[in-house]
């Protein structure tokens, strides 16, 4: 595989066969090895159009072949460079923890030439370079074959076919104690992931490195199924990190999709998901003891359906609770659905909240565009816009603190108008 060329792309932007992109042509063979992906996928990731295709809501990193395709998030206004809205992916995935950005990570974000799918095999490497410094685990496992003594339990039907004219074997199920288990083999996958997708790059050194010092194990198709059979106790519980990994990496490798030859590999986030995870991430860390913060808090609806707000802020001195509804989109009063209006209608009534929001990303200054009371109870449901992006093109770290200040202030006024 040749060295990765990278395309950079905004969420809902198109991509038209046979067009130059960031000095990258996209070529017949990557748009038709990308349907083929996206079908893999339940066609999430995009629309196909004519000559082309258009991105959804989703980010994150796709690869087919020698091409990668960055697919970064944005806040229409916002006049941030393409590198600087791919750092503010990154830190979106580092704060909601599905990314961790050590200091070697760190130091390749700063470099251009280093896209998301490298973060993440950097993270994998490193992870399993760390078990096997510590020394890796071993296990017990059942392992049927022929041995020179009677141990365990003797297959008699295996014993008859296999060793009819060599007496001096047994053929027995008996236990192993070593490293050939179910953990190693799907750390062995995902490396073999790691090494196709590699080539050309400057990881694969590194990679080949960390094979040839993982012990020898047998191969394992794995699937979905695979990972619910790993239970973590005390013994293992220092593999969760690299085994989370390695579903991420394998599940998301789609090598020979409908007989084809290409190696495909997708990481995509719904943004309107992540978006969600960050703020109340951000909300949690700066509640300062004042606020209990929860995210999908759930209540039965009907019959057995459940109904599920994005964030339940509850006061602790005065009980009271906020509700926060959250949209990754561009907030145009006109755009805003009776539906949305309705949902915060109902999140009000069962958890008795006299305060609900519609929570949308805004170029710059946060504040409640709109306000306004539901005329059976009283309650307000109010559209709050916050900033995403700091006056130097950073994500904005004060998001938690900006969103409590208008909480605040839409209490204080609650409170004013019952009065």
């Amino acid at each position: 595989m040749a060295k990765p060329k990278l395309i950079q792309v905004f969420e809902h932007q198109r991509l038209l066969k046979n067009n130059t992109y960031d000095g990258v042509r996209f070529e017949d063979r990557y748009f038709r090895a990308l349907l083929k992906l996206n079908e893999l996928h339940n066609s999430k990731y995009f629309t196909p159009i004519y000559e082309g295709i258009k991105f959804s809501g989703y980010v994150g990193v796709l690869q087919v072949d020698d091409l990668v395709i960055e697919v970064l998030p944005k806040v229409e206004g916002c006049t941030a460079e393409n590198n600087q809205w791919r750092d503010v992916l990154i830190e979106m995935l580092r704060v909601t923890h599905q990314l961790k950005v050590n200091e070697l990570g760190q130091a390749s974000v700063a470099r251009q030439s280093i896209h998301l799918l490298d973060i993440y095999f950097d993270w994998f490497l490193t992870e399993v370079e760390q078990l096997v410094h510590a020394g890796l685990i071993k296990q017990y496992r059942k392992e049927t074959k022929n041995t020179l003594a009677l141990k365990g339990k003797l297959e008699f039907a295996g014993h008859i076919r296999k060793n009819l004219v060599h007496q001096e074997r047994f053929y027995t199920t008996h236990q192993v104690y070593d490293q050939d288990h179910l953990l190693h083999r799907v750390m062995n996958e995902a490396l073999q992931v790691v090494e196709v997708m590699s080539k050309g790059t400057y990881r694969y050194g590194r990679c080949k490195a960390v094979q040839l010092n993982f012990p020898e194990v047998s191969a394992l198709v794995v699937v979905a199924q695979t990972f619910d059979k790993i239970g973590f106790n005390r013994k293992n519980q220092a593999y969760q990190t690299v085994i989370a990994l390695a579903r991420l990496i394998i599940l998301n490798y789609s090598p020979n999709v409908k007989h084809g030859d290409e190696q495909m590999l997708a990481l995509m986030f719904d943004m309107n998901d992540l978006w969600e995870k960050y703020v109340l991430a951000k909300l949690q860390q700066q509640a300062n003891g004042e606020w209990l913060v929860k995210g999908q808090d759930s209540k039965r609806f009907w019959e057995y359906k459940t109904i599920r707000p994005d964030i339940v802020l509850q006061h602790i001195a005065s009980g009271e609770i906020v509700i926060i509804d959250t949209k990754w989109k561009n907030y145009a009063y006109d755009r805003i659905g009776m539906d949305d209006l309705r949902q915060i209608y109902v999140y009000n009534e069962f958890w008795e909240a006299k305060l609900g929001m519609l929570l949308y990303p805004s170029p710059q200054g946060s504040k409640i565009a709109v306000r306004g009371a539901y005329a059976r109870n009283g309650y307000l449901g109010q559209i709050v816009v916050v900033t995403v992006l700091d006056s130097e093109g950073r994500l904005n770290k004060e998001l938690g603190y900006n969103l409590f200040r208008l909480v605040s202030n839409a209490l204080l006024e609650l409170v004013y108008v019952s009065d």
